[in-house]
């Protein structure tokens, strides 16, 4: 028996404590968000740096103006050496009343189809997936004394919460954590059976604006038709923001967006993906966007506009015949390649501003932005990883993009000069930031082996 089967053994055999492990860490309630719990998002980054030094490392808590950084170094092979990043917060439990127990009370329940399941805020998102890594860590060290390759652990307390403190700590340990490779857990599988690993993630570009029009709100039977109605003003301009073919129309949108590689088009197509059954799901069956494009194109590799909000006058009970003084739009563009937020963000000012009438004026509000990210799919390090995915799994694991964001793969990127392979094993069914929160047992147990798995193929490099 070699030593990665070996390895695999001591995690099946191990399960049950690596269990009572995450457990213990799942009931911390490390809510970033709320100042409430800043104790316990204290005591969760504690948690893990006593964890981490009982497998050999060196781990420290790192102080921020928000919630602790934890960072862990571990000597190993001569392989590359790799960052590992994950978070430990968790999203809030809001509304408490739609859980079936406890959120922090997690426990192993079996679905009537006889899936056993890991049910408890933060199994899925994100310390169900973290421990998965930390576990493989732990049965390499156990059977073999040392990790297959140099490894770094990096686990922020903030990622649910704006992440703000992260950056600015990238930046000023950019030397300390700089690796060959990245590696995050925190995406999903393509469906129960097949491994994924996303090689691809849309930027953001977030507007609000603001049309002004008279010092106050108005009676419509006075000045209905002759004041201009910010209401109106708006419409057109939200209508005029896509073309009859569903291309959005802002100047230079597309510059920047190539076709999608035929190579990954083709393996997209392989999958089989079922756009029906994915709209009906919420209720939809005739898909907008692009015409000519493909569902999966749209929500992976196509940009968008969006708009996520709009309001303006009288929205209360009953009826208030108004015309409003101002009317507002929130709007997000996801992002794909090499689009420029900031471009964006100024041609869409520009595109508000040539369409006002007299009397009319426009103020913005920004709501962040940041490039998407792609990393390459022949690179070597991504091909040890699928075909390590793929002898766990016994079916091809896909390279796959992504309709979000997960903006910290660009700050590594950006501030580490490394890629990132985004290899997890949550579903899309585990409710993450919703009531009743689960991650399969199953891909706990085998998100473990995954990894064991993948560190071995980078270290044979």
């Amino acid at each position: 028996m070699d030593k990665l089967d070996q390895v695999l053994a001591r995690i099946d055999t191990d399960l049950e404590a690596a269990l009572g492990r995450l457990f213990a860490l799942l009931r911390i309630r490390s809510i970033s968000t709320d100042p409430a719990y800043a104790a316990e998002c204290r005591a969760c980054a504690d948690w893990h740096v006593a964890d981490l030094k009982t497998i050999g490392f060196d781990a420290v808590s790192h102080a921020t103006p928000g919630h602790p950084i934890v960072v862990g170094h571990a000597r190993g092979g001569g392989g590359p050496r790799a960052l590992f990043y994950g978070h430990y917060d968790v999203q809030p439990v809001d509304p408490l009343e739609l859980w079936d127990r406890d959120p922090f009370d997690p426990v192993i329940e079996t679905l009537p189809d006889g899936t056993k399941v890991l049910r408890g805020r933060g199994t899925s998102d994100d310390k169900g997936q973290v421990m998965t890594f930390v576990e493989a860590c732990r049965a390499w060290k156990a059977v073999t004394g040392a990790l297959p390759i140099p490894m770094t652990i990096l686990l922020e307390g903030e990622e649910e919460s704006g992440g703000v403190n992260l950056p600015p700590f990238l930046k000023s340990h950019a030397a300390e954590l700089r690796a060959d490779i990245g590696l995050i857990c925190d995406t999903t599988m393509w469906d129960p059976s097949t491994p994924a690993i996303q090689t691809m993630l849309r930027g953001l570009c977030g507007e609000e604006v603001f049309i002004h029009a008279a010092d106050r709100d108005l009676h419509s039977g006075f000045y209905g038709s002759a004041a201009a109605n910010p209401n109106h003003v708006l419409a057109r301009i939200i209508a005029d923001l896509h073309d009859a073919e569903g291309r959005v129309t802002l100047p230079g949108f597309y510059d920047g967006v190539p076709e999608l590689p035929e190579a990954l088009r083709r393996q997209w197509d392989s999958l089989n993906f079922d756009a029906a059954a994915f709209l009906g799901a919420v209720g939809l069956f005739v898909p907008a966007g692009e015409k000519g494009r493909s569902v999966l194109e749209m929500v992976w590799s196509r940009p968008t506009c969006e708009v996520n909000g709009m309001g303006g006058g009288y929205q209360g009970a009953g009826f208030k015949t108004v015309i409003p003084a101002t009317a507002s739009a929130k709007v997000s563009f996801r992002l794909v390649f090499d689009q420029d937020p900031h471009a964006i963000r100024a041609a869409f000012r520009e595109f508000v501003s040539s369409r006002l009438p007299a009397d009319c004026r426009a103020t913005f509000a920004e709501h962040g932005s940041g490039r998407a990210i792609r990393f390459p799919i022949d690179d070597p390090a991504f091909a040890r990883a699928r075909e390590a995915l793929t002898e766990e799994w016994g079916k091809p694991a896909v390279f796959v993009g992504g309709g979000g964001s997960i903006p910290v793969t660009h700050e590594l990127k950006q501030a580490l000069g490394m890629d990132v392979i985004l290899a997890g094993f949550a579903l899309e069914d585990d409710r993450i930031h919703s009531p009743n929160e689960k991650y399969n047992l199953e891909s706990f147990r085998r998100g473990i082996r995954s990894w064991a798995r993948i560190l071995d193929a980078l270290a044979r490099g």
